[in-house]
């Protein structure tokens, strides 16, 4: 797992320092560009340990999640 800081140019996000193979399923977390963006080491910590939960496939379908809801009539 690589966290990686880019910018939006030309409607494409632009690495700094990375590179990624063709093909690569990355995740984006976005701020407004006036917003700063700080985490605690402990949420840092959370974070990871969430995005490697999902890179072993220990997560919720969309499809699951939508299915394990009540119906509304």
């Amino acid at each position: 797992m690589q966290v990686a800081t880019g910018t939006v140019v030309n409607g494409k996000i632009v690495l700094e320092g990375v590179s990624l193979t063709e093909g690569a399923v990355v995740t984006v977390v976005t701020r407004g560009s006036d917003e700063s963006f700080l985490l605690t080491e402990a949420q840092e910590n959370e974070l990871l340990a969430a995005m490697a939960e999902i890179e072993r496939g220990e997560y919720v379908s969309l499809e699951e999640l939508l299915q394990s809801l009540p119906a509304h009539n």
